[in-house]
């Protein structure tokens, strides 16, 4: 262990927030050792803006419910933690805790219950990355580092703190942090790491409940290098353990949602995670609806039910939850509503609940080559930019075009339909080979010639036709007296 300088790291209590510090000296002035570990320690040193700070001590969680009071929750029963509550920001605090027993591991190695406390050298030891293995003192200005985990930053590399067999087999989930910390931060991954990263081992992540693995999935979408870590997935095989149905392939689609979720996340505006989910769930939303319209469901149905499917099959490896699939179902019935909007419900569905997360779906299917969508993204796009007035003309114009479109639909069937008959017509060879006389007066006299020629009723009947003296032309018809005729109910 090496007690450094924290100016020599690059860190100062004026690069932290007021409600971490309170929590430090809340715990400090109880008797108790507290220090700021993590990933908070890790990006002040590279100079990035840390998301959220964590703080370590060697009380127990019932000690610091015992200091925060009402202000602190204790939460897990595998890794039991204390939620400390500053105002409207929260500070994760963790016991020291020494390496996990035998008895209360899987026999694939997981740690099933984690609440075995110790000392800050054994914290330091079930750690599982080196640059997440300091620990900051603010109040004192020191950092304590047990693992070189300065060097390890100084040369950008990902290098896990023991056996990486052992740590992967501990918690599968390491193999995802690994990949998110690799992708975020721009490090190379340790050569030991990439030696038992292999398919094999990445099937631990199946004993994984799925509800972790939705809140981790989440990490990747939300850390602002989405498009960086898609590729790592599928090199790593993690790709068919996160998601059932959604082939390993990067799609125009997949990779322009991507690259827009990090540049909102960039620019500072807010992602609902599960847009992305939507996306990536897309292709197999669509071939479900073709299945159920094969079998000749109505639109509506297929849809609703393809959307059920779908989610279900997706929940067998991360479990979302109801708010995020209705979100999602939301913005998929969505697409059809643009696409095709009736004119007198355009100004209404723009101000839909879920209208900018549709628009902002069928604009990224257009933009990726995405065909089915006929332009409507950037219709839509330009519609929210328009005055009232320009709305009303723009309404207009788009239903001239729309009648204009039925129209010409309704003339080419037509026309398609004479055509087809026009082949039958051809196919049947005419009884009469005789030119129709061109000049009225000729055809008059035809006309006059056959009418004085006489009928015969034996040539009429060998022939087929039938003559104005055919006996069936001059058949009586029977008058019926109804008079007697009782009518019934039906009648």
């Amino acid at each position: 262990m090496q007690t450094l300088r924290a100016s020599k790291c690059g860190l100062s209590t004026a690069q932290l927030p007021s409600y971490i510090l309170d929590v430090i000296d809340a715990l400090t002035k109880a008797g108790y050792e507290a220090y700021i570990v993590g990933g908070g320690v890790r990006d002040l040193m590279l100079g990035l803006n840390p998301k959220d700070f964590d703080a370590v001590t060697n009380a127990t969680p019932a000690q610091v419910k015992e200091v925060f009071g009402r202000r602190c929750r204790i939460i897990g029963r595998r890794f039991e933690l204390a939620h400390v509550y500053s105002g409207r920001e929260l500070v994760e605090v963790a016991t020291f805790r020494a390496p996990p027993k035998k008895a209360v591991t899987s026999a694939a190695g997981m740690i099933l219950r984690d609440n075995n406390w110790g000392t800050i050298e054994q914290d330091f030891a079930r750690r599982d990355f080196s640059i997440n293995a300091m620990y900051y003192q603010p109040r004192k200005g020191i950092v304590l580092d047990f693992c070189n985990a300065v060097d390890d930053i100084k040369h950008k590399t990902l290098r896990l703190l023991g056996d990486p067999t052992l740590r992967f087999e501990e918690d599968p989930v390491r193999m995802l942090r690994t990949l998110r910390f690799a992708a975020k931060l721009n490090f190379s991954i340790d050569k030991a790491i990439l030696d038992i990263f292999t398919p094999e081992m990445t099937q631990l992540l199946r004993d994984v409940s799925p509800h972790r693995l939705y809140d981790e999935s989440q990490k990747l979408f939300t850390m602002g290098h989405l498009n960086r870590v898609m590729p790592m997935l599928i090199d790593f095989g993690i790709w068919r353990q996160l998601f059932a149905d959604i082939k390993p392939n990067i799609t125009a689609f997949i990779e322009l949602a991507a690259k827009n979720t990090d540049q909102r996340i960039s620019i500072g505006k807010t992602i609902n995670p599960a847009f992305f989910y939507a996306v990536l769930l897309w292709q197999p939303f669509l071939e479900r609806c073709d299945f159920y319209l094969s079998k000749g469901v109505v639109p509506a149905e297929a849809r609703a039910q393809a959307g059920l499917d779908v989610l279900k099959r997706q929940a067998t490896r991360t479990v979302i939850p109801r708010f995020a699939e209705t979100f999602i179902r939301e913005v998929w019935e969505m697409q059809t509503r643009l696409l095709n909007p009736k004119p007198q419900q355009i100004e209404a569905l723009s101000g839909h609940a879920r209208f900018r997360a549709g628009f902002d779906f069928l604009l990224l299917r257009e933009k990726s080559g995405d065909e089915t969508a006929q332009g409507m993204g950037s219709w839509w796009e330009a519609y929210q930019q328009m005055g009232s007035d320009e709305k009303e003309r723009a309404i207009a114009q788009y239903n001239r075009q729309r009648a204009k479109s039925r129209r010409k639909a309704s003339q080419e069937e037509h026309l398609e339909q004479r055509l087809a008959a026009q082949d039958v017509a051809t196919e049947i060879e005419p009884l009469v080979n005789e030119p129709e006389p061109r000049s009225r007066r000729a055809r008059k006299a035809k006309f006059e010639n056959e009418r004085s020629k006489p009928v015969s009723h034996v040539a009429a009947s060998a022939s087929g036709d039938i003559g104005a003296d055919h006996p069936i032309t001059k058949r009586k018809r029977v008058q019926r007296d109804l008079s007697q005729v009782i009518f019934g109910p039906t009648q």
